[in-house]
């Protein structure tokens, strides 16, 4: 009877009032993700101009952000499994108003890559909190589309930062775009500041005395305490040198040493059950970076310096693109609950590709390339609002903020990747048929990837009897239950 009324109801009856409104709180945080992140690559050219920068300096700032977000998705993603989704939320969205307001007083190159790089770790801690907040809080039948309608922020945030730099950057310049930045700061904390917790972590975690701690493997002892926090030195300064000038000549080497220190903390925290799973989940979510943040990065770039677009033609574009991802981030949530996560997420990018190389055959008709970016977009960059949904399945409740945090935003290396890639690639041949080339390569290796199921096929090398999906089964009253020992996919098992 229960399962048959839940059927009459319309779905966005299944959501109460005040879990509306929690998550209006955590998608907010997602418009700031897509606002500052469009921001920087519209203002790219005004920053290069004033600070006087080369093509490659100018992308690592968009690389910026990337480099510390592994960091800060493992650390405060730590922290919303131990204390809360809710405070892990608010914390990141703090150290996220500081590195905005910094950028905006930023005096030179190294001052602007240094307020990035506190901006890439409260990024990284928002997607992995709020994310899993959101899930968390919807029934499980609706977690795709509690995915795919949170990611949507991103693309209103883009969308608003394309029309606000049109009218601001012309008359007061490109500082007030990162001042105004701060107005949503202002209200998603305000909003955050009554949340309810999310109930799937209040269930299992938050009336044990013994709280989750998903780094306790890699300090176990003092000998490995101190290799990991070398380790952890070594990642990021090595990454800081490949994506800045510091480490002209020496990028392969650097970039195998940055890899080799985030695949060895990614193996301790997966332990033995699970490190097949962790390391497979980082290498999709880099190709899944790979084959989007070409276009997100250098877009404006390339619609300026190559179709000669004005600020006002470039915005229009962005529209159109930002647009179609927000649509398309709504339809995978659909889609998703309807057919699967991954099969959803597999045969929309398949159908994307057919978009790619036109997009960047279009020279001077803006009305035929709006639309073609728009459903490129939307079957492309707007079916990675399943990500969050996707990763998540393959981690407990008692680590999954830490897990996601932690495997998302090392993946997302291949978001700082992409931009330099990229600028590397048009040394060579048309920046356009660069991204495309790029995009195209990327998206067939994940469709390989998610398609094939292979981090889960993976893991059941290691993990035979593991959770298939641990979003998909209803969540038990497990508030007396003991921590869990030897989980599937749990840190450090």
């Amino acid at each position: 009877m229960h399962n048959k009324a839940q059927a009459q109801l319309r779905w966005y009856h299944e959501i109460s009032r005040p879990r509306w409104k929690s998550f209006f709180a955590a998608w907010i945080g997602y418009v700031l993700d897509g606002f500052d992140f469009v921001v920087i690559t519209l203002v790219l050219t005004e920053i290069s101009d004033e600070f006087h920068l080369s093509t490659v300096q100018a992308a690592s700032l968009v690389s910026a952000a990337f480099i510390t977000r592994w960091l800060g998705g493992a650390v405060l993603g730590a922290l919303g499994d131990g204390y809360g989704r809710k405070l892990s939320m608010i914390v990141s969205i703090l150290l996220y108003s500081l590195g905005t307001f910094a950028c905006g007083l930023a005096w030179d190159y190294t001052s602007l890559f240094v307020a990035r790089l506190a901006i890439g770790m409260g990024m990284a801690g928002e997607y992995s909190a709020s994310a899993t907040y959101a899930m968390e809080s919807w029934p499980t039948r609706l977690r795709n589309r509690a995915s795919g309608f949170l990611i949507s922020g991103f693309s209103v945030g883009s969308v608003l930062a394309a029309q606000a730099y049109k009218w601001i950057v012309p008359t007061l310049g490109w500082r007030w775009m990162f001042y105004i930045g701060l107005v949503p700061i202002v209200v998603a904390l305000w909003l955050r500041r009554a949340l309810p917790e999310a109930p799937e972590w209040s269930e299992r975690v938050k009336a044990r005395a013994a709280k989750p701690n998903p780094f306790r493997p890699l300090f176990a002892t003092t000998g490995r305490a101190t290799a990991n926090t070398v380790l952890v030195v070594v990642a990021t300064v090595t990454l800081f040198a490949v994506f800045t000038p510091t480490g002209a000549g020496l990028v392969p080497v650097l970039s195998v040493l940055a890899g080799v220190s985030l695949i060895a903390l990614a193996v301790q925290l997966g332990g033995r059950r699970g490190w097949l799973l962790y390391v497979s989940m980082i290498v999709t979510v880099f190709f899944a970076f790979l084959y989007t943040w070409p276009i997100q990065a250098l877009l404006p770039t390339y619609l300026k310096s190559e179709l000669g677009y004005s600020p006002g033609q470039v915005s229009d574009a962005l529209f159109f693109a930002g647009f179609g991802t927000m649509v398309g981030c709504w339809l995978a949530g659909f889609v998703g609950d309807r057919i699967g996560t991954k099969k959803a997420y597999a045969l929309t990018l398949l159908a994307s590709l057919v978009f790619v190389f036109p997009v960047f055959a279009v020279k001077n008709n803006l009305l035929l390339l709006g639309g073609l970016l728009f459903v490129l977009q939307a079957l492309s960059f707007g079916i990675s609002g399943l990500l969050p949904r996707y990763i998540g399945g393959h981690f407990p409740t008692e680590s999954r903020a830490a897990a996601l945090g932690f495997t998302y935003n090392v993946g997302a290396l291949g978001g700082a990747v992409a931009p330099v890639l990229g600028a590397h690639l048009a040394s060579g041949m048309p920046l356009g048929r660069a991204l495309a080339v790029l995009t195209f390569a990327g998206t067939i290796l994940v469709v390989l990837l998610v398609g094939f199921d292979v981090p889960a096929r993976l893991n059941r090398l290691t993990d035979p009897d593991g959770i298939r999906d641990h979003l998909a089964a209803e969540l038990p009253d497990l508030s007396d239950a003991p921590l869990p020992v030897g989980n599937s996919c749990s840190p450090g098992d």
